[in-house]
């Protein structure tokens, strides 16, 4: 699944975003970045994306 998370950030940077961390101020922040250009846009998603799994890894102890 982070495979095609990490594919749909890479490609529709926003799908990508909302699949991992859903609505919220983050989705509106890659929505501009990507109305900016694709390359922000694709950058931040990959970013949030990768975070958000070292994020869950730490929490579960992994």
């Amino acid at each position: 699944m982070k495979l095609t998370r990490l594919l749909l950030g890479l490609f529709l940077p926003p799908v990508g975003v909302f699949l991992t961390v859903g609505f919220g101020w983050t989705l509106m922040i890659n929505i501009l970045l990507t109305l900016l250009g694709w390359l922000p846009g694709s950058i931040h998603a990959i970013w949030v994306i990768t975070k958000h799994g070292e994020r869950m890894n730490r929490e579960e102890g992994i």
